[in-house]
């Protein structure tokens, strides 16, 4: 065989076996789980369809935590907005929160107030967020 047929047999090796390894790759399935995977999780495309979506704050006023439909929160503290930010997810009236930072918290939910970390939230200009405010400004209290 020549040097010219050897190359070409060469050639025509090495793009058969380029496309097998193409192939294999995109019919392959991961042996283990990818990062998008591993957590289902909502979209930023995606409607959560629970009652909580909206914003929850203390009787101070002092933190205010917003659940937003796409799944994720943002909390402020005071003068700092987006203090905390995060995703969560309610099952029932539960609900767990995943901060960007790392950290787990949850909570629970009965109907317009949602103890959490040890403060209380109300729904934001329900009735019970009302006589929250009304109650704190009787008795100085700061929750």
């Amino acid at each position: 065989m020549s040097s010219v047929e050897q190359r070409k047999v060469s050639g025509a090796v090495a793009s058969i076996v380029a496309t097998a390894a193409l192939t294999a790759c995109a019919t392959e399935k991961p042996s283990t789980p990818q990062p998008a995977q591993a957590t289902a999780r909502p979209s930023t495309t995606e409607t959560i369809t629970h009652g909580y979506v909206g914003m929850w704050v203390t009787a101070d006023n002092h933190i205010r935590q917003e659940l937003l439909a796409n799944g994720r929160y943002d909390e402020a503290r005071g003068q700092r907005d987006s203090a905390y930010t995060g995703r969560y997810e309610v099952t029932g009236g539960h609900i767990d929160y995943w901060d960007d930072t790392g950290f787990t918290a949850d909570g629970r939910f009965e109907g317009d107030v949602l103890h959490h970390g040890g403060y209380v939230f109300y729904r934001e200009g329900s009735a019970a967020h009302r006589r929250a405010v009304v109650t704190r400004g009787s008795t100085g209290s700061s929750s």
